[in-house]
């Protein structure tokens, strides 16, 4: 069925629906998914009672007498409130969205079957041993259990959908489903190709020197997270080259925020962790919170466990047990190479490696999409490097350094890792060793962990697999015929960063950089600046005593360091024009806080933007340029210092421009966008109409449909923040300034009383549009509030506002 064709029906189908909500009937199709919360609900497969208060915001808190029926109705909650999420991530991970959304999703499932997550998936499943097999299972036939009891009515979506003319049964969840799910949130947090790329593609536009210029190094002035001096490392025996640690820098992206405050720094005397994780907007909210109690605990059945899950996925993710809390950040290791090969000109299907010719590996997939009778068949080619990814991304017509030359992926992914044993193990753990023996079965994606137990101890561990290279550091493609950059292992856990109970009394981490540059291994070579680092650590600095009532203003704290760095430079200018000068001396008197309503900020933003496009634009060319902005932004902090450098030269005029004339064009560009977007009154021109959230639905909300989207997306909202500050509303520089990616949950847990932690998340609990918990964390979540992160089965059954009993 052509688009255009299938985009007529959708919008006839919406606006169908819509009339209907106006004559009554459309109330019924759109509630009939809602699930029942209160009362008894009987549930083939249980094999004893479980009781399910959910409280004012939909948190659920299920209490079970062993640990099937525990993770059962953890499925069964989750399919109840998420399914469409469900089936929709399932199907990203496994290359299987064409089968229902037809061939606009054709590129992206070619790309997933080439790279292959559904196959690491599958190996990893028959690694799991019958502890953690029991649990998936268990999980799985809650799914199954609501699936086969709401036949026909899931959710909106596919009510939407067979409208269309796509009508499908959901295929039972099985435990490959949440395994391959965990494919797609390392995908989110993996990696650094298409920085390799950049670095590539700068180095043959400009020269090498280059990339060290607008891609440089991390700025040593700001914050490390474990110093070599307090990391527990055991060093083992890796070769020469590495140990250069040669760290570069990115801008603003997917990342996160946590840290972990001793009890020697809080009024309490106990310690206290605050946590928000940074990720794409979308619709719903990638985070679920639940509370999973055994009831009573006991070895058979240890859990006790409240925080943040992911639908799809049984146990916690982020939490505290009665013992312990923790939190996580992404730590952004390079995990990723790409490797240049050779092919044999007399058979496409070999490629060199030292000096002989290699079969490579061909796997056919074959991928099914709506309104196709005849499946796409993508044939990989896999060296001993990985899949071969440019026969389906990129190529000959793509203005990149490479031309076609066949570049292989390196993953660490794409071997069988032991994600959910650690997930499981750290939901039992009791004590720092308990925890830190879970971490180390965590091995993709790598995140920075922060501990704090009920004795007072505070900890940060590094887990994950993070290769040894025998040369280079895989931060641009490397030639894979010679076999001088293999992978030679992996850093042993024993030598990854880790502390407990650091002299300072607190702990920091915010993707900045890990260590120093005496630690022996080589991490990353794309560390965020630390913009965010050091301004939580001003913040926990200039308090003496830190209660709970201190840390909600420093997770929404909008405060731009990276401003303080680089106007003193502009507000050096002399501008003739008035309008200019005004505008310097709105930055002027701005204290630095990109709050929704200041007009100071909108305008630092637009000029930042600016800036960078006028110093670098003529050298790197349109594409290059929108690859990396973020790291320009870095450049241009270190550049400023300098008015003459011939970076703010353009090499398209005659004369040669120094800094102050650049700003003066940045300034008048930013005067005229403002003007355009905004109106002519500079005193209107607030951040907040600029900057907003939208969270729109991952799946059917991006349609381009706008009945769709009304009905599916919610926003767009006024947000303070911005990329950089701790309050991280991210913007794609390439495209400003609507938010892409947020703080998508924030926890802060209180070690003196556990009943007095908090939480929040972006949207809401449920995935069912227009149910009172799709969008009722919104206003919240922007305004820094948050709701009681419910602990005791006495607080919980005080707090509760509907009450499930499930029957067997």
């Amino acid at each position: 069925m052509p688009k255009t064709t299938r985009r007529l029906i959708i919008s006839f189908a919406v606006l169908m629906i819509i009339v209907l909500v106006v004559g009554g009937m459309g109330l019924y199709v759109v509630r009939r998914s809602f699930p029942k919360t209160s009362g008894t609900l009987q549930v083939p497969g249980l094999e004893q009672e479980v009781e399910i208060f959910r409280d004012t915001m939909g948190v659920p808190h299920i209490y079970a007498s062993n640990q099937n029926d525990l993770f059962f109705a953890q499925g069964y909650v989750h399919a109840q409130d998420r399914f469409w999420q469900m089936e929709f991530s399932r199907r990203v991970g496994s290359g299987r969205l064409s089968e229902i959304l037809g061939d606009a999703t054709l590129e992206q499932d070619r790309f997933i079957r080439t790279v292959g997550w559904h196959r690491t998936a599958a190996a990893e499943l028959e690694l799991l041993n019958d502890h953690e097999l029991s649990i998936l299972n268990s999980y799985s036939q809650g799914v199954n259990a609501y699936i086969n009891q709401q036949s026909g009515k899931l959710g909106l979506e596919f009510t939407l959908l067979g409208l269309t003319g796509v009508r499908y049964e959901p295929e039972p969840w099985t435990p490959l489903n949440t395994l391959t799910w965990g494919k797609v949130m390392a995908w989110d947090l993996g990696g650094n190709r298409s920085a390799e790329l950049t670095r590539a593609h700068i180095a043959a536009r400009l020269g090498s020197q280059a990339v060290d210029d607008l891609m440089p190094p991390y700025d040593e002035s700001h914050p490390t997270i474990v110093s070599s001096s307090l990391s527990e490392v055991t060093l083992a025996s890796i070769p020469d080259s590495l140990f250069t640690l040669n760290t570069l820098g990115t801008g603003p992206g997917l990342g996160s925020n946590n840290w972990v405050i001793a009890g020697s720094r809080t009024a309490s005397g106990k310690p206290i962790l605050a946590d928000d994780t940074h990720l794409g907007i979308q619709m719903p909210s990638i985070w679920y919170e639940v509370g999973l109690h055994c009831s009573p605990v006991s070895p058979e059945c240890p859990f006790n466990v409240v925080g943040f899950s992911f639908a799809g996925v049984p146990a916690v993710i982020l939490g505290h047990n009665d013992r312990i809390g923790w939190g996580v950040t992404n730590l952004g290791p390079d995990v990723q190479d790409l490797f240049i090969e050779r092919i044999n000109p007399q058979d496409p299907n070999q490629y060199e490696y030292q000096g002989r010719y290699l079969d490579m590996e061909l796997i056919r997939e074959e991928i099914q999409v709506a309104g196709q009778d005849e499946p796409e068949v993508v044939i990989v080619r896999k060296t001993r490097h990985g899949p071969i990814i440019n026969d389906i991304l990129g190529g000959i017509e793509e203005d990149w350094s490479f031309g076609w030359q066949p570049l292989a992926f390196s993953w660490t992914a794409l071997e069988p890792g032991t994600i959910w044993q650690s997930v499981f193990m750290i939901n039992q753990a009791q004590n720092w060793d308990e925890f830190r023996a879970a971490l180390e079965f965590w091995d993709v994606p790598s995140q920075n962990f922060v501990y704090a137990d009920v004795d007072g101890n505070i900890g940060y561990q590094t887990p994950g697999r993070i290769p040894i290279r025998a040369a280079g550091n895989g931060s641009i493609p490397s030639p894979g015929w010679t076999g001088t950059h293999e992978w030679l292992n992996t850093i042993p856990f024993e030598s990854l960063p880790s502390v407990l109970n650091p002299p300072s009394g607190y702990i920091v981490t915010a993707n900045n950089a890990v260590v120093d540059e005496d630690y022996p291994y080589f991490i990353s070579t794309d560390w965020a600046p630390g913009f965010r680092a050091r301004r939580i650590a001003e913040m926990i600095e200039a308090l003496e005593s830190i209660s709970l009532e201190d840390i909600p203003p420093m997770h929404g704290d909008p405060k731009q360091l990276y401003a303080v760095d680089i106007l003193p430079y502009v507000l050096s200018t002399q501008p003739s024009d008035p309008t200019h000068a005004q505008l310097l001396d709105l930055l002027r008197d701005w204290d630095g806080y990109a709050w929704r309503d200041s007009v100071a900020a909108a305008v630092f933003e637009a000029l930042r933007v600016h800036l960078v496009d006028r110093a670098y634009g003529d050298e790197l060319g349109d594409q290059l340029l929108n690859r990396s902005r973020s790291s320009l932004m870095i450049a241009l902090k270190n550049h400023l210092p300098d008015p003459e450098t011939s970076w703010f030269d353009d090499i398209y005029t005659d004369q040669v421009e120094t800094r102050d004339e650049i700003v003066l064009l940045a300034l008048e560009d930013t005067v005229q966008e403002l003007s355009e977007k905004l109106g002519k009154d500079i005193e209107s021109w607030n951040w907040g109409r600029l900057h907003t959230a939208t969270f729109k639905n991952q799946s059917l909300g991006q349609s381009g449909i706008w009945l769709l989207e009304w009905l599916l997306n919610r926003g767009p909202v006024a947000v303070d923040g911005s990329s950089g500050t701790p309050n991280a509303t991210s913007y794609s520089f390439a495209n400003p300034y609507e938010v892409s990616a947020v703080p998508s949950q924030r926890h802060i847990l209180d070690f003196q009383y556990f009943e007095q932690s908090l939480s929040m998340h972006t949207t809401g609990q449920s995935g069912h549009p227009f149910h009172p918990h799709y969008d009722d964390m919104i206003d919240p979540w922007r305004n820094i509030e948050y709701h009681p992160m419910l602990w005791t089965r006495g607080q919980v059954e005080a707090a509760v506002a509907d009450y499930l009993v499930l029957t067997p």
